[in-house]
């Protein structure tokens, strides 16, 4: 093999996992910009995967490289910032293995990150919220198993495949302060806390779901029964049962959306943390974000707390020009406030 995919094998079979410990799902995401980089070479520069070699790459290459996601694949401002990151990555690890390919990852470095649209955040108001919550016919098993699932969900504002991935060891409900482990992005577990109402749920779920089983097993918490033996719940199988009382929520309250994804319920439980109170840094480490950046969308999004913050700017501005000053039509006073006296 070329200096290039010997670069290439080592960052993804060593680097990445095992010292800087990224999760699977990550290393997927920097092996499919690799292929691409590699594909782009292959159609655009006519360089075949047998020639490929590092002193094929210059600022040229990286800049069409970018282009071209946008411009031959159709990719997204955000999707292109995204591989180019990726890219940067290697040519950084490159740039570590070989000084005299540091040059590399400097030239990437300099290819600006494009602008891209903010992010709408759709999250659920109370009223909406409550009528989701409503429509499980709790007196049906799985529609049960359902409440539970979205109820913990909000609860921990975790994210779907965290609570798809928790077993039920994940779970401590005895104690004066019931937590729940949710175990995020680049394999980082955090213990998030748990409300009484959520964790009644949780216990009469064991009792039904998980009869006779020790608080530490590892076994799946949500579960489908596939030619009889219990699998990981699949995320369409979650998406189906949102999309179904979501439907039903919509036609019963107005503020309710017609399409509720999982993904809402995070968001629903972030924004009413934010406008109770909760500072953004501490939201920051409860929803296990690694930089407070990303949790600023929610204050971004907040567009109620703005008006509120507006109104109040208002009524004091108001409240200030209704107040006589004490030193109209009073000389002495001018001449205090002023340290002539």
């Amino acid at each position: 093999m070329s200096d290039f995919f010997i670069l290439v094998r080592n960052f993804l079979l060593d680097f990445l996992p095992k010292q800087r410990c990224l999760s699977e799902n990550t290393i997927i995401s920097y092996k499919q910009t690799l292929k691409l980089f590699v594909l782009y070479m292959r159609m655009v520069k006519n360089i075949g995967i047998t020639e490929l070699t590092t002193s094929d790459i210059d600022r040229d290459v990286i800049v069409g490289f970018v282009e071209w996601l946008e411009n031959a694949r159709s990719c997204s401002a955000s999707t292109r910032n995204q591989r180019l990151m990726a890219l940067r990555s290697f040519l950084e690890y490159a740039g570590l293995i070989d000084c005299s390919l540091s040059a590399l990852y400097l030239v990437a470095k300099s290819i600006p990150i494009k602008k891209s649209p903010g992010k709408i955040v759709e999250f659920l108001s109370e009223k909406a919220l409550e009528s989701f919550l409503q429509q499980p016919d709790i007196s049906k098993i799985k529609e049960f198993r359902d409440l539970v699932f979205m109820t913990l969900m909000y609860d921990t504002a975790a994210r779907c495949s965290e609570i798809l991935d928790m077993k039920v060891s994940d779970l401590r409900l005895t104690g004066k302060h019931p937590i729940a482990y949710l175990h995020g992005k680049g394999g980082k577990t955090r213990t998030v806390p748990m409300l009484n109402k959520t964790v009644q749920y949780c216990e009469k779920y064991l009792k039904k779901y998980h009869p006779g089983v020790a608080v530490n097993s590892q076994e799946q918490l949500f579960f489908t029964i596939i030619h009889g033996e219990k699998k990981r719940m699949s995320p369409d199988a979650v998406a189906v049962f949102f999309m179904k009382y979501g439907e039903k929520a919509h036609a019963n309250c107005e503020e309710c959306p017609a399409h509720i994804h999982p993904h809402m319920l995070r968001h629903t439980r972030a924004m009413h943390l934010y406008r109770s109170g909760m500072p953004i840094d501490l939201l920051s480490q409860y929803l296990g974000h690694s930089q407070i950046e990303t949790t600023m969308i929610y204050a971004y999004a907040d567009t109620e707390m703005k008006r509120a913050s507006i109104e109040k700017a208002e009524l004091l501005s108001e409240s200030h020009n209704k107040t006589r000053p004490i030193w109209i039509d009073n000389e002495e006073m001018i001449m205090k406030l002023s340290g002539l006296l």
